[in-house]
């Protein structure tokens, strides 16, 4: 079953329950009001008839009897109105109707003679007024037997009828008084059909406005669904409106959310794809080179076309191509051991600025090459916390990185304290990059400048990814700030034991 028609389901059940629910007190509580008032009415008609009912002695105070003719004429106006009343007196006789007094008006003549229990009789003797459901109150004049059909069952007033003189009340008689049930059932029967049509055009109403609501939510969640099918498609620029009222919008929220997270996956699988295939043609010419180099020699001396005098220079350089080789390997080995957390830092305390004026005093060499010069600024103590090996590895990579890209300018290394932490910060004012190239620096074979990948301090690539990793296994972190040629500077924090932060991946 659809959606829609499960939500009109669930609409039109509630509001047509309701509606039944409502329906039914209605006419519970109607046929009591019915009742209710039917009974007042009765022992209004009582009171008015134990007014003029009783005849007594004006001079003895006492009661003489009934007044027949009154009650007849009152049995005659009441009979036009459905209701008819039985007079007892003080010794539970009755006084009216009698064979000799006017008919009920029934079709066959029956007389209105309720019975009256013991209990009740008592009832009335203590001055309390009677309330009867519908029962079989009349009887055959010529069987002198109950007549139980429905249209002369009544319902009855049972009313104690009292002289009062003075202080003193007497008991004389009591009225029975009764209208008939047909009379109340067409009331009733009537409200039911006017509530039996009414509840046919709430049915209607609920239908209609079960559809509008259960379009209304199937339609927010169409659109959902056909954003579903665009992404699935590739669209990831899609986003379904929201505002923010339910948890359909809450669903969209998040399901734009997720949109906005697929998307930038999808951006980040395209760069590592185009990455990977770069790595790969990176990796490919890294190797090459010194293959065909050592290849090339290799033929030569096979051939023997290379002079006796030439062979020591030729073996030599086979030698320094192999080991670039192997160190090519090994920064491969390397890097992936540190980024898949498998080395284990051997961290100690040791002073920093003794390691920073070694590694400027290996460097000044290759930095006269490149007619650059260091300027170092550290404190004489400069307390690190780090595996010494690996520190080291980290700044070599960084100042070597610099001397690269730095021609005929200074090289600036500098040193502080801060809290729980050593920065480490080495500036030099080349070529500097773009954003795009501050971005990629730490992928494995990226060169800012693609034309230094075969310059005697090129190398492989390696080092700026290697020395990004470890940071992060130190729980520090290394900042890149740089601008196109104005230079770029590496700021490199190892924090002290205990306040590592977390490793984030790239």
């Amino acid at each position: 079953m659809k959606l829609i028609y499960q939500q009109m389901l669930s609409f039109f059940a509630v509001i047509i329950t309701v509606v039944v629910v409502l329906g039914f007190a209605f006419i519970r509580t109607t046929k009591t009001m019915i009742y209710q008032n039917s009974w007042q009415q009765l022992q209004q008609y009582a009171a008015s008839i134990e007014k003029e009912a009783i005849r007594y002695n004006t001079q003895t105070h006492q009661v003489v009897g009934f007044n027949q003719q009154f009650l007849n004429d009152g049995t005659v106006i009441l009979r036009d109105q459905h209701i008819h009343f039985s007079v007892y007196d003080a010794k539970k006789r009755v006084v009216h109707p009698n064979s000799m007094g006017v008919s009920s008006g029934t079709p066959d003549g029956s007389i209105y003679e309720p019975r009256i229990s013991a209990s009740d009789w008592k009832k009335l003797k203590q001055n309390k007024t009677i309330t009867q459901s519908p029962h079989v109150t009349f009887r055959s004049r010529r069987h002198d037997r109950p007549v139980n059909t429905p249209a002369l069952r009544t319902i009855d007033v049972l009313v104690p009828l009292f002289y009062k003189h003075g202080n003193v009340k007497t008991f004389v008689g009591a009225i029975s008084i009764g209208s008939f049930e047909q009379t109340l059932q067409a009331n009733e029967q009537q409200i039911e059909k006017n509530l039996f049509i009414a509840l046919l055009v709430s049915g209607m109403a609920a239908l209609l406005l079960s559809y509008i609501l259960a379009r209304y939510s199937v339609r927010r969640i169409n659109r959902l669904r056909h954003a579903t099918h665009s992404v699935a498609n590739g669209d990831f620029d899609i986003q379904v409106d929201s505002s923010h009222k339910d948890e359909i919008d809450d669903l969209a929220d998040d399901f734009n959310g997720m949109v906005s997270s697929l998307k930038a996956s999808n951006e980040e699988i395209r760069r590592q794809e185009k990455r990977r295939r770069e790595f790969m043609a990176d990796a490919a010419h890294e190797m090459r080179t010194p293959l065909t180099t050592i290849n090339g020699i290799l033929e030569g001396l096979a051939y023997d076309a290379i002079p006796e005098e030439d062979k020591a220079h030729s073996i030599e350089l086979m030698q320094n191509e192999t080991r670039r080789l192997i160190r090519l390997v090994n920064e491969n080995l390397d890097y992936e051991k540190i980024r898949t957390g498998q080395i284990a830092l051997n961290k100690t305390n040791f002073d920093g600025a003794e390691v920073l004026h070694n590694l400027v005093e290996q460097l000044t060499k290759k930095a006269d090459a490149a007619k650059d010069r260091f300027k170092l600024t550290v404190p004489d103590e400069l307390p690190v916390w780090a595996d010494y090996d690996r520190f080291v590895q980290v700044l070599f990579n960084i100042m070597q990185n610099a001397i690269q890209f730095s021609q005929d300018n200074v090289i600036e290394v500098s040193a502080t304290r801060s809290d729980h932490a050593a920065v480490i910060a080495v500036r030099d004012h080349g070529i500097g990059m773009t954003p795009d190239q501050v971005k990629n620096i730490w992928e494995r074979y990226y060169k800012a400048d693609p034309s230094r990948k075969n310059t005697k301090y090129g190398e492989s690539g390696l080092g700026l990814a290697i020395s990004h990793q470890l940071v992060q296994q130190h729980g520090g972190s290394i900042q890149v700030d740089s601008a196109e040629n104005e230079g770029t500077c590496f700021t490199v924090t190892f924090p002290d034991e205990g306040h590592d932060q977390p490793i984030v991946e790239d």
